[in-house]
Order: structure tokens, then C-alpha cells, then sequence
């Protein structure tokens, strides 16, 4: 599904509602450091003692590659200011806890190496 409705270059904005109806509020849109965006789908969400965290997998085009559809991004959300930030997670402890956690909520392995 999602590599028919997102093409690499592509907004939030520029998914029409119909798409974003269907995937409900879990687009999420990061702009990385370099101000390229970056959209994802927000898979799963968790509070721990350490903070809350997000598993995200990327919408991805035609043109990507398809091996990108495998890919799973655990990010740390804070707050500041009233403004919602997603870091990564940069502690090896901190993601290997977060990776198992979302391994069993998800279903899924991770490779933690």
C-alpha cells in the first residue's frame, strides 16, 4: 500500500486525504538535520520509566528500495517549550531495553548488534 501512495520528495501535505484517512493520525513527518523530510508511519507507541518512545517504519516509493521497507526506527519523544521532538535513542542500554520492549508489542525480531 505504501508504495503507492508516497513517492520519494513527497509531503505529508501531498497525500491526499484519502490516503491519510486510511492510515489515520500515524503519519508522522521528520525533518532531519540537513531539512530534508521524512515521512513514517508511527507503528507503536510506549511510556517506560526512561520516557516515551515510538517505533516508526518509513513510507517509502517506487523508486526506493524495497529492502527500506524492512526498516524499523525507534526514536525518544521529548518535549520542550510546548513543542513535540524525536531524538535518537544513542545509549546502547536505552535502545536494547526500547528494542526489546517493541520486539514482543510488535511481534517482530530485532537485531540488536
Amino acid at each position: 500500500m505504501a508504495d503507492e501512495i508516497f513517492r520519494e520528495g513527497d509531503t505529508v501535505e501531498a497525500l491526499d486525504s484519502e490516503v491519510l484517512e486510511e492510515l489515520g493520525n500515524d503519519v508522522v513527518s521528520v525533518v532531519d538535520e540537513n531539512g530534508k523530510e521524512h515521512v513514517f508511519e508511527e507503528l507503536d507507541r510506549v511510556d517506560l520509566e526512561t520516557g516515551t518512545y515510538v517505533a516508526l517504519a518509513p513510507l517509502v516509493g517506487e523508486d526506493e528500495d524495497e529492502d527500506d521497507d524492512d526498516e524499523l526506527i525507534l526514536l525518544r519523544v521529548e518535549e520542550e517549550d510546548g513543542e513535540t521532538y524525536l531524538s535518537i535513542l544513542e545509549d546502547e542500554a536505552e535502545f536494547s531495553k526500547v528494542a526489546q520492549v517493541f520486539s514482543k508489542r510488535l511481534d517482530i525480531p530485532f537485531d540488536i548488534t
